[in-house]
């Protein structure tokens, strides 16, 4: 499942090293800096199999990040989780493309119930990250990837910063409201 993404960060490691130092005084030992309104999205289309790895801190999704005690929080932490496993709603395919999920994973302290309030006090940057992997039957109608409904379905959520490997190569960008989509 995994495979394609794990190809990822090599492919993508000259892109990763010129970010590396702008991110390093955020980064807490990684590349990826943790900041609120930003979003990283990895896509990868090889062949039939489209795969779309989403990082994002979880106040971009949720509004908070610190474990939810209240009801309101856990319905706002459940509503988000209901919303995340509808890859196709989120991200805009060409529906001549056809594509269908096949596998998804979504992984987050705030989705852990058992985890205690003494972890979640010491992980105050709590991040969402979700996996798609979709077999798309015809692949070549896929011209662009429309992130419109996701910065929609998440207002708080004002740049995402997408990492692309497709049959025209790889490309990194920036997608915003305004320009939301990304092509192939």
């Amino acid at each position: 499942m995994r495979r394609l993404l794990l190809a990822l960060p090599f492919a993508l490691l000259p892109l990763a090293t010129a970010h590396a130092e702008k991110d390093h005084d955020h980064a807490h030992g990684s590349l990826d800096a943790h900041e609120h309104g930003v979003a990283h999205l990895n896509v990868v289309l090889d062949d039939k199999t489209l795969e779309l790895e989403l990082e994002s801190p979880a106040m971009n999704l949720v509004g908070f990040e610190h474990a939810a005690s209240s009801p309101a929080d856990k319905a706002k932490v459940a509503d988000v989780r209901k919303q995340l496993e509808q890859p196709l709603t989120l991200f805009g395919l060409a529906s001549a493309a056809q594509c269908t999920e096949t596998d998804e994973a979504l992984e987050s302290p705030l989705f852990d119930d058992a985890t205690s309030d003494d972890h979640h006090a010491a992980h105050e940057h709590s991040e969402i990250h979700a996996h798609y992997q979709l077999t798309c039957e015809q692949p070549g109608k896929l011209a662009e990837l429309d992130l419109g409904p996701l910065f929609k379905a998440f207002p708080a959520t004002q740049k995402i910063t997408v990492q692309l490997i497709g049959p025209n190569g790889q490309k990194g960008l920036e997608a915003t409201p305004n320009k939301a989509t990304v092509a192939f």
